[in-house]
């Protein structure tokens, strides 16, 4: 039984964090599910919303990155 844990930027999702979650999680069950030759209900999926400021990218947070785009 694969399980999937996606770590996501909280403010990428937060307009419409439900509705994001689960098209994200159907893409991810299907393709995987298709991929291994499982049925979907066996493909297990989590979600770790991580705070902007306390995620780092080559040393800088992720706050300020997005910032600066």
């Amino acid at each position: 039984m694969p399980f999937v844990n996606i770590r996501i930027v909280k403010q990428v999702i937060e307009k419409d964090p439900d509705g994001i979650k689960a098209k994200v999680q159907a893409y991810v069950t299907a393709s995987l599910a298709e991929a291994a030759g499982i049925p979907a209900e066996n493909v297990w999926v989590t979600f770790d919303e991580i705070d902007e400021s306390d995620w780092f990218a080559g040393g800088v947070r992720v706050k300020e990155l997005r910032a600066d785009s």
